[in-house]
Parts: C-alpha cells; structure tokens; sequence
C-alpha cells in the first residue's frame, strides 16, 4: 500500500514543486531522494508485512509476497534509471519537474495494476499508467516526430482503453453474481458462455496492446522511435512489464480454470509476437527502432508466462521484470551519450570508452540469453514454465529458436563496438561521468549476481 500512495503524493510534490524551483537540476536530486524513500518503505512493507499507511480499501487490492517483490522490483530499476538518464531529462524541455511528476504517477498506476482485485481496479490502474505516457512521449514539442508518436500512441491508446472497457462490461454481464471483483466471476468448468468468452478475448486485445503484443504492436516502433529517448527506456522497460504482472494476475486469478479453452489463442500470439520482433529487429540500421522491435521479441518470451500460468511462470515474470529492465535501462542509458543512434555509432566505441563498451556488451548478451547473466536465467525459467506446462511442446522450441536469432542483431552492436574503426567523422567526444560509470557498473553487476544467484530474488515470493 505504501508504493501506491506515497508515489502519488510524491508525484503531487514534484509538480508542485516545477512552480517554486527554477533550477532545472534541482528537480532531479528532489526525484531520486523521493523514489529512495519509498523504496526503502515499499522493502520495510515486503520484510513486515505491513503498511505505514493503513486503509480500508475494501479488498479492491490486495498484497501478497508476489506482488511486493515485483513493485520492489520496479522501483529499484527505477532508481537506477533516474541515476543513470535523470540528467538527460533535463534536455528535453523546461519542464523537468513535471516531467519527474508524470513518471511518478506512472509508478502508482504500476502498483495498482500490480495488486488490483477487481476488474475496476485493474482499469484505473492501466489509465494511470498510460495517459502520463501520452504527455512524456509528446514531451519534445520541437520534434515533429515526438508529436506524432504522441497522437499516435494516444489515439491508439484510446481505443484499446475501449476495448478493454468492453470486456469488462462483457465480463460483468457474464457473471452469476454481477461481480467486477476477480475472484467472485464464478467462470467454472466446461465450456465459457457466449458473453464470457467474448469479454475475455476483449480483454486479452486490449492489454496485447499495452504490452506491444503481435498482431496488435504496430504502435510500438514509430511511439519508441519519435518519444525522446530517456522516457523510451522507461515505457519499454517498467510499464511493459507492469502490462505482464497485470496479464498473468487477471488470467491466474480470473480465467485459470478455464486455461485450456485459450491457450491455444495465448500460443498463436506468442509465435506471432518472437516471428515479427525479431526478424524485423533484423534489418534494422537504427539501434533504437532495433530495440524497439526487441521489445516486442522480448514480450514473445514474456507471454510463455501467461502460457504456461504455473509456479515457473511467476519465477520467470520476476526474473525477466529485472534482466530486461536493468539490462534495457542500462543499453539506453549508454546509446544516449552518443550523437549517432546507428549501428556505425557504435563503432570503436570500445577504444573511446572502455567502460561504456563493456557494459554495453553485458547489456547486450543478457538480453540475448548469454549464460552467466540474468537474460538467460528468465529465458530459461520461462522456457522450463512452459514445458512443465506440458501442452504445444513445439513452443519452447520455436522460442529458443527465435533467441538464436535475436543473437544477430545484439552481436552486429558488440561487433561493431570491438572490431571496427571509428569514424573519423566524429563530433563532440562522449561524456561520461566516473559517477555515471559506477552506476553502469553496479547494474552489469546486478545482472550478473541474478544470472548467478536468481533466488536472491525468487526466494522473497516464498517468505
């Protein structure tokens, strides 16, 4: 309960705080002390058990040793998203500490999403959430292409939000006992009613949608593309996988019994989402639109959690929440420094900056599943939930098969940082603080602990 209110409140200081403060990077140290004190309270909450904040909220939310870990996940990557690109926020307009506000208010739609109980609960977290994002990926008011993906992403946003509306409505009409609370929809056995069945398709379009699913991720390339690059870390990292805690929350809870009757629907977008990601992500010359359509193959890897909706599954979805979050925050943290966003920008890179190129490197082959990182511990995870599930065994296949291919287009980048000239056309040189450097070392640290030790995590969900 701590992370939902006090990121709302601190959300609220932050804006109120753009009126007083005229130093553009006083906002900054303001963001990063506020999210360290609720981190540390969110930890005090998963260690006890119990709220600062006591209120009745009726059972609309709950919290469990899941659910905590996952929000003590989130806010730790992003803290070490605002110690790494909290400067580059600063860049992008005037307007930095509203800039902070709308990222904190993002945080409390993820800790609602996280913990909702009931169907309303669930909508309201998914709106707070995405209508901030709306305003940051429109931030750049200068850049036409800002304002595109703004307009794109909201009018897209806009009639997922319908969709979603309309399962619910479904959902609710289908119930014996008009219920918005998940547990209460009473679905049973055999096969679904006609209103069901409909209001669970509604719902599985509308959060593939939030979480750049195939075929409904047509979005995703031009919104990362034009939203300035610092707010593309954060939605392609925290608030995609939010969308995947909320999905296998609604459908363990919600749809479980009835697993048989789409998980053939859940196997046909998983292949769909590895087949377009990633060999898309192929002929991509710019490393941002590849990591963009990346994080569509990575969802495909994400959505074996809702395939296989076991105990693996939910080791998995924390594990993958942490490796692509650090491993992507970091890889963004590292291409911001640089004027050339093309693979050619990165050449040499490991003659110019040793460090960056290093970490880079580990960034690079966690999301690729390289053993001894966190990467392949998620992947493997999910790959064992899915087989343990033991229905289209073929799918695990077809996913290891597709990370063999996702390994060509992360390697071109390690490639070229290793064995490559650089360009004699180079303009400003990289600026690289040593702090900037400790922090990149720390994360490709973390990954690698993870990659090592994965219960240093797991373990808090069986407290």
């Amino acid at each position: 309960m701590n992370s939902i209110i006090l990121t709302a409140v601190w959300g609220v200081v932050m804006m109120l705080s753009g009126a007083f403060i005229r130093n553009k990077q006083t906002p900054k140290f303001l963001a990063i002390i506020g999210l360290s004190l609720i981190s540390v309270l969110h930890i005090r909450e998963l260690i006890t058990k119990k709220s600062l904040i006591q209120v009745d909220v009726h059972n609309m939310v709950t919290f469990d040793y899941f659910n905590l870990t996952f929000i003590a996940i989130v806010l730790s990557c992003t803290l070490i998203y605002f110690l790494l690109s909290a400067s580059e926020v600063e860049k992008v307009g005037p307007h930095v500490a509203e800039y902070f506000a709308l990222i904190f208010f993002v945080l409390c739609g993820v800790s609602l999403a996280a913990s909702f109980n009931t169907l309303l609960m669930l909508f309201i977290g998914i709106e707070i959430m995405s209508i901030p994002l709306y305003i940051l990926t429109g931030s750049d008011k200068r850049n036409l292409k800002s304002n595109e993906a703004a307009l794109k992403y909201f009018l897209m946003g806009a009639f997922s939000t319908g969709i979603m509306l309309l399962g619910i409505a479904f959902l609710y009409g289908g119930s014996p006992n008009a219920s918005f609370f998940i547990d209460n929809l009473q679905i049973g056995g055999g096969r679904l009613s006609v209103l069901t069945a409909l209001g669970l398709v509604f719902l599985l379009i509308s959060i593939s949608f939030k979480v750049s699913a195939a075929p409904f991720h047509f979005w995703t390339p031009d919104v990362y593309d034009g939203a300035p690059t610092v707010f593309t870390s954060f939605m392609s990292t925290i608030v995609k996988v939010a969308g995947f805690f909320a999905f296998i929350r609604l459908f363990q809870n919600a749809f479980g019994i009835v697993q048989d009757q789409w998980q053939s629907l859940i196997a046909f977008i998983t292949v769909a989402t590895l087949l377009i990601g990633n060999i898309t992500a192929v002929f991509q010359q710019s490393v941002k639109r590849m990591l963009a359509y990346s994080s569509i193959a990575q969802a495909g890897f994400m959505l074996l959690a809702i395939f296989a909706l076991n105990a693996k599954a939910k080791e998995g979805i924390l594990l993958y929440a942490a490796a692509y979050s650090l491993a992507t925050i970091g890889f963004f943290a590292i291409l911001m420094k640089l004027e050339d966003y093309t693979i050619e920008g990165f050449n040499g890179l490991s003659k110019k900056q040793p460090v960056l190129a290093f970490a880079a490197t580990v960034f690079l082959l966690s999301l690729t599943g390289i053993p001894l990182t966190a990467g392949f511990q998620s992947k493997f995870f999910m790959l064992m939930a899915a087989i343990e599930n033991g229905h289209h065994l073929w799918l695990p296949i077809v996913a290891v098969l597709f990370a063999a291919v996702s390994a060509y287009y992360y390697f071109r980048v390690i490639q070229a940082m290793y064995f490559k000239e650089p360009s004699q056309a180079d303009g400003h040189p990289i600026v690289a603080t040593p702090l900037f450097k400790m922090v990149l070392l720390f994360t490709v640290l973390l990954i690698l602990i993870i990659g090592v030790y994965p219960e240093i995590l797991i373990g808090w969900m069986y407290r």
